[in-house]
C-alpha cells in the first residue's frame, strides 16, 4: 500500500481519515528544506484530476492549489492531495520522517513512475481513502505514462493575485482578492 500524506478529517464529511485532524499536524516552523520538499510534492505524478475548488480549511482563504484541490498525486511510494504542498508550505504540517528521507535521498527530484508496477499499489490504496470506484475504472484502462508538469509557486501566485486586484478600476484593495472561477 502507498504511504498517505495529507488525508485529513477536515477534507471529508466524516472524521477518521488516515492522517487525523489537520490542526494536530500544524507546527510553528517547517523543515529546514521545506521549499525543496514543497517543490518535490508539487512535481508529483497526477493520478486523478478532480474538477473541484476548495479553500484552506484552516484560514478559509483561496490558495494556489484551490482549483483541483482534491486531485491525487504520487511519487510511486506515497499518495497525497494536490493541495497538500500548500499545507506544508503555509502551516508547516508534520511530514513523516520516512517520506522526508525518500525525498532527500532522491535529491528532491520526482522519480519516473513505472505504471505497471505502481497499479497494484493504487488498487490497494484507493479504497482506504474512500475512492473505491477508482479501482475498477483503472483496471479497465490502459496504463499511460504521465507527462511532466509545471506548478506555480506560492510567491508567483501571491504576486499575480495582488497584481490582478490592483488593476481593477476604482479598487482600493491592498490585500489580494480571492480568485474568480474561470
Amino acid at each position: 500500500m502507498l504511504g498517505l500524506l495529507g488525508f485529513y478529517d477536515e477534507f471529508e464529511k466524516s472524521p477518521g481519515q488516515p492522517n487525523g485532524p489537520v490542526r494536530d499536524a500544524v507546527r510553528p516552523v517547517g523543515e529546514p528544506d521545506a521549499t525543496a520538499l514543497v517543490s518535490y510534492l508539487d512535481a508529483g505524478h497526477v493520478l486523478l484530476d478532480v474538477m473541484e475548488g476548495g479553500n484552506d480549511v484552516i484560514t478559509g482563504e483561496a490558495h494556489r492549489h484551490s482549483p483541483g484541490c482534491s486531485s491525487l498525486l504520487t511519487d510511486g511510494a506515497w499518495l497525497w492531495r494536490q493541495d497538500f504542498p500548500h499545507y506544508v508550505e503555509t502551516h508547516h504540517v508534520l511530514l513523516p520522517a520516512v517520506f522526508i528521507e525518500r525525498a532527500r535521498g532522491l535529491n528532491y527530484q520526482m522519480p519516473t513512475l513505472n505504471c505497471a508496477q505502481f497499479a497494484p499499489h493504487f488498487d490497494e490504496t484507493m479504497p482506504v481513502i474512500g475512492w473505491t470506484s477508482a479501482v475498477p475504472w483503472r483496471s479497465t484502462k490502459p496504463v499511460i505514462e504521465p507527462e511532466p508538469r509545471t506548478v506555480m509557486s506560492k510567491t508567483e501566485y501571491d504576486a499575480q493575485t495582488l497584481a490582478r486586484s490592483r488593476h481593477r478600476p476604482g479598487s482600493k484593495r491592498t490585500k489580494p482578492r480571492k480568485p474568480r472561477s474561470p
